[in-house]
């Protein structure tokens, strides 16, 4: 049995659109009878009929979901989609349930999640939106630095930003993230979203105290993983956004510079600024450029400490920087 809609008596009555391929067509598309995307082909010229004619039906949304499982990009499904959903006064807490496995399976699809913020947008209920989270949770066990779905979470939170049962949970959820992977970067953006960039959360009243638990945090992240890109650019937005002086932290920064560890008789015990692990590679470029900067920020006889670190970076630790622009106007000052 065929499963095409040109032998369907339900679509008897709709006369199919074909792609209008111009009269010289760069790249035509070729098909078959035998071509594996006919049934796309019957389902797009199909669709494009029921756009022209504006309709909005059970049939409609059969073809539409037909179409996106075979082309989840397919923006115009979606969207035409979404419009016969709202014209039907479908259940739409029902059609985020049935876009589940779409999502998990084409979950680098953008489309996919845009109809997901439409549904909730139009269901408006927190509760909903809290389902969402936990799908979310499920979808981010997959692919936990899925940019998309990241993205959505935010905007769920964005969207929703005085519910704070929906924020309770966030910050603990970053966290654990950074615990199994330390170089998350999409959950030390997150982290940073909830803390910085999005309000004033519920028990974040005290920014000072804030301020302080950021920087002990990010502390021991960079003392477990020197070279972590990641944690040195949190550790630089807390202080840009805090408007905390690089200065205050070049004591814990320091022993990243060095070459090796200190000996154990050398250590100093000082809870405020862990020493890098036994095993951490050093010196640490992230550190060597946090050094600079300071230096440089400071300014004075400072200065040219700064220089000689962007010298040591560009031409043995981090070679790439040497014809960078930073190293370009050093060697063009006099």
């Amino acid at each position: 049995m065929s499963d095409l809609l040109a032998d369907d008596p339900e679509w008897a009555d709709v006369v199919p659109i074909s792609q209008y391929e111009n009269v010289n067509p760069i790249a035509p598309i070729f098909y078959s009878e035998e071509c594996p995307y006919a049934p796309n082909k019957d389902a797009t010229d199909y669709f494009r009929a029921v756009v022209k004619t504006g309709e909005m039906s059970p049939r409609v949304l059969k073809l539409t979901e037909t179409i996106i499982q075979m082309n989840p990009a397919h923006y115009t499904a979606w969207q035409h989609r979404y419009k016969t959903l709202i014209a039907l006064r479908s259940d739409l807490e029902e059609e985020l349930r049935l876009m589940d496995d779409i999502a998990k399976q084409f979950m680098k699809t953008y489309q996919v999640w845009h109809h997901r913020r439409l549904l909730l947008t139009a269901i408006n209920s927190v509760d909903v939106a809290a389902l969402e989270l936990e799908f979310l949770r499920d979808v981010l066990e997959v692919d936990t630095k899925n940019y998309h779905t990241w993205s959505y979470r935010q905007w769920i939170l964005a969207h929703f930003n005085n519910e704070a049962r929906l924020w309770a949970r966030e910050r603990a959820y970053a966290e654990a993230l950074l615990d199994a992977d330390v170089r998350n970067n999409s959950a030390w953006h997150h982290r940073f979203f909830v803390v910085f960039a999005s309000g004033v959360r519920l028990g974040d009243e005290d920014r000072e105290q804030v301020r302080k638990r950021e920087l002990a945090y990010v502390k021991e992240q960079i003392a477990v993983a020197p070279n972590n890109a990641s944690a040195w650019n949190y550790l630089r937005g807390v202080l840009e956004t805090t408007k905390t002086p690089f200065e205050e932290l070049t004591s814990f920064v320091e022993p990243y510079t060095a070459s090796q560890r200190p000996a154990p008789s050398e250590e100093v015990v000082d809870l405020d600024n862990p020493l890098p692990t036994e095993k951490a590679e050093l010196p640490c470029v992230a550190a060597l450029e946090f050094m600079a900067d300071a230096y440089e920020k400071r300014g004075g006889d400072a200065v040219p400490k700064a220089v000689e670190i962007w010298k040591l970076l560009a031409n043995e630790k981090d070679t790439m920087r040497k014809n960078g622009p930073r190293m370009n106007e050093l060697n063009n000052t006099k």
